[in-house]
């Protein structure tokens, strides 16, 4: 549960980040004294590579799992049908 908490916490991180660049891009209008706009590209960047990080530790780990639907082959005791198995009983 902590993982999906920092996850959803690292993507408004990441939104507030992307908020404050656009703010600086209008208000600084290429004024080249002004850093502002290429530190919030560096936190926007570390920031990324955190939730990458959080990501690939969460499946590593096995405490993250998917539940798409094309990966339901997975669920103990359901068997694997291949798509050629799936059409035989059309015909």
């Amino acid at each position: 549960m902590f993982l999906k908490f920092l996850i959803v916490v690292l993507l408004l991180a990441l939104l507030a980040s992307l908020g404050t660049g656009f703010y600086f891009l209008m208000v600084d209008q290429g004024d080249t004294r002004k850093r502002r706009l290429f530190n919030s590209l560096g936190i926007r960047l570390s920031l990324a590579v955190a939730l990458m990080v959080v990501i690939v530790y969460g499946v590593s780990s096995g405490r993250l799992k998917s539940q798409a639907p094309w990966e339901r082959h997975a669920v103990v005791g359901e068997p694997v049908q291949s798509p050629a198995d799936a059409n035989a009983g059309d015909r």
